[in-house]
């Protein structure tokens, strides 16, 4: 009845769904609906590229994930990225899927009761995904709360747990059900070291284990976002988890804006790197199609961005000291996850405004393919990027600028 009631009143004057794009789930949904077929391929070929010189295939899935997906209303679908065959190495195929959701009850609803109706919901999304084989699946940033990030309110810290807390556990039958790796990123509560706060992806393994965990390692302070009210940046570098089906990283959320992130994460092994994230379309949506394709194409692995959806609204108005009246939304959360390849296809994106379950099957041998066509490890020159930035750590540091010295000289 909830979600019924959310739906209505998200509708617009003109009967569109809030976050719609024209009505339509997402642009390539528009795009579909409204070029002629010739036209729309050659459009997919210039916006999602190619995958060894091929469009990305669909991927048929079972009947009972369909039928969930049917039932509770999320977005559904799959692709294939393939890699050229090899004399050497068998094909290494892995599928992988990504969960985006809106919240459930209002926030103005007990915490618990909150944490229980986004449980139940994710759990519907995680069967389908198990029923469907996935082996590694992420979820959203924060995705066990509202991102009451905005509000620099501290009654929102409730909802921290540890890292082997609720969320763990839940996740941990799950993963252990569907022998499936699960990357679940929570506002984490440090107990050992005065209940700190952080912003934090949990690793749990296919036997429903946890492998470690990743804290975020930029904090935002640009328009809503004042996050740093709640957490810092986090102290865990930039690991690699090796898993039963991969090397894995997470970029959470801002850190896409930083492309040595994206790098360190590479230099370290990752075949996969999840980028769970929190992030409005008038803030950020021109960026979303980009940051993250251009990282797994320059550091050659695959990447899967996750953006929650909906717009939350919570009980007491707040501004972000720029200009802007008082508000109670961040605005809205535009979905649109997508997987992306090192060979610069990607696949479409999942809806703009509903839940969804992303699935893609991924060759990891393209990984080493594009590292040997492309050869961006072997002829970067970390040298002089290390010494550049030594030196800019400096106190004293001079940027390296030459002037052309007729610039001032006075003209008689």
């Amino acid at each position: 009845m909830e979600i019924v009631e959310k739906e209505k009143e998200n509708e617009s004057e003109n009967g569109e769904v809030e976050g719609s794009i024209c009505g339509y789930h997402s642009l390539h949904h528009l795009l579909s609906a409204n070029l002629k077929p010739h036209l729309f391929q050659e459009v997919s070929r210039l916006l999602l590229g190619l995958n060894c010189g091929r469009p990305l295939e669909t991927v048929a899935l079972t009947e009972s994930a369909k039928a969930l997906a049917s039932e509770h209303n999320f977005d559904l679908q799959a692709f294939r990225f393939q890699a050229d065959i090899e004399l050497l190495r068998e094909p290494r195929v892995v599928r992988v899927g990504l969960i985006q959701n809106s919240i459930v009850l209002r926030t103005t609803a007990p915490f618990s009761d909150q944490k229980t109706a986004i449980f139940q919901k994710i759990k519907r999304i995680i069967d389908a995904a198990g029923t469907s084989g996935v082996n590694i699946l992420c979820l959203q940033e924060a995705w066990m709360m509202p991102f009451a990030f905005c509000t620099r309110e501290k009654r929102w810290c409730e909802f921290a747990e540890p890292a082997d807390g609720e969320s763990t556990q839940f996740l941990q039958d799950l993963a252990q059900k569907y022998n499936m790796v699960i990357v679940s990123p929570i506002l984490e509560r440090d107990v050992n070291h005065g209940e700190t706060l952080w912003n934090t992806a949990v690793i749990i393994g296919n036997h429903g284990n946890i492998i470690g965990k990743h804290r975020k390692n930029h904090i935002p302070r640009v328009g809503d976002f004042n996050e740093s009210t709640y957490y810092m940046e986090g102290n865990t570098g930039h690991p690699v988890f090796e898993t039963a089906y991969g090397k894995i990283a997470v970029n959470i959320c801002y850190g896409r804006h930083h492309p040595l992130n994206w790098l360190a994460f590479g230099l370290n092994g990752a075949e996969i790197v999840f980028n769970p994230s929190a992030t409005v379309g008038e803030l950020s949506e021109p960026m979303w199609p980009i940051e993250a394709r251009n990282a797994a194409i320059a550091n050659s692995y695959f990447v899967g961005s996750i953006n929650r959806v909906g717009t939350e609204t919570f009980p007491n108005p707040f501004t972000s000291g720029d200009g802007k009246p008082q508000h109670a939304d961040f605005g809205h959360f535009y979905g649109s996850s997508y997987f992306s390849a090192p060979d610069a296809s990607c696949t479409p994106f999942l809806s703009r405004h509903q839940d969804g379950l992303l699935i893609s099957d991924m060759d990891l041998n393209l990984c080493r393919q594009l590292k040997d066509k492309w050869g961006f490890r072997m002829t970067a020159r970390y040298e002089l990027y290390a010494e550049m930035l030594a030196c800019y750590l400096k106190p004293d540091f001079e940027p390296q600028v030459i002037s052309d010295p007729l610039l001032h000289k006075k003209s008689f």
